[in-house]
């Protein structure tokens, strides 16, 4: 691992009280597709994406060293439900979900992506905290809204997120069915902005997942809401992207109560 494995979120007002990060792919492991995108080790996190498991292992062991405890992986299935990080781990059963939240320190909540938006959340007096993995059938389908309403059953105040990388509005091409999972759930004025057509491909748009999240986190009113500069597919030497590679590795966007 190295300086640049990591990436250490600029998110004003973080709580002292709550630690955060989020995983490229340089400086692992991780050969073949997997790699840093030079010929170098790449960083990959992802077990099930076809790497050698023992360089997986390194990396995962590599990123624990920088963490107060082991992270707590879930199995994402690109829904909407919500796990308590403090049930995850070695001797408990596999847990299915989509996002998972603590207000216990040293309980590492985790999300893996490679082009899907990771966000990640905590509330002001940092008692609680939170992530979500929001790929477009997640996010239309309410990943945030259920996130944010189980910290609040912890306890959680006002609430910030930080949003992780994902792939950018240049390179997110879908089609009609995707723009109109959204239009059934959400108010057609804020989700018509967030779909540019494609230029000679009728019936596809290029979509925004940042101001889609933006929109959608304000209807819980969230509004503290940072990150999002960053595209998965066209930064190729630093994230892995599904849609760019098909093979490829997967990020990883963390945080915990410290």
């Amino acid at each position: 691992m190295t300086g640049d494995s990591v990436i250490h979120p600029a998110w004003p007002g973080l709580p002292p009280s709550v630690g955060a990060l989020a995983t490229t792919r340089k400086g692992g492991a991780s050969t073949g597709p997997y790699d840093d995108g030079r010929g170098g080790g790449g960083f990959n996190l992802g077990l099930h994406c076809g790497d050698d498991p023992h360089a997986v292992e390194a990396n995962r062991a590599a990123l624990q060293s920088l963490l107060p405890g082991r992270p707590a992986w879930i199995a994402q299935v690109h829904g909407v439900g919500v796990v308590d990080a403090a049930t995850v781990g070695p001797g408990q059963p596999v847990r299915e979900g989509d996002a998972s939240i603590s207000d216990q320190p040293g309980v590492v909540c985790a999300i893996m992506t490679a082009d899907c938006l990771p966000v990640l959340f905590a509330d002001l007096d940092g008692k609680v905290v939170g992530t979500a993995h929001a790929g477009w059938r997640g996010l239309s389908g309410g990943v945030l809204a259920t996130t944010v309403a189980a910290m609040r059953a912890r306890g959680a105040g006002e609430i910030t997120a930080w949003m992780g990388p994902a792939i950018g509005p240049s390179k997110f091409e879908v089609g009609q069915d995707v723009l109109d999972s959204f239009l059934a759930n959400l108010p057609e004025h804020e989700v018509r902005p967030c779909f540019a057509p494609y230029p000679g491909r009728p019936g596809k748009y290029l979509a925004d997942i940042y101001s889609l999240a933006r929109r959608i986190l304000a209807r819980d009113g969230i509004t503290r809401v940072y990150g999002g500069e960053h595209c998965t597919a066209t930064e190729r030497d630093t994230f892995y992207s599904y849609r760019r590679d098909g093979v490829t590795g997967r990020l990883a966007s963390l945080i915990w109560l410290k």
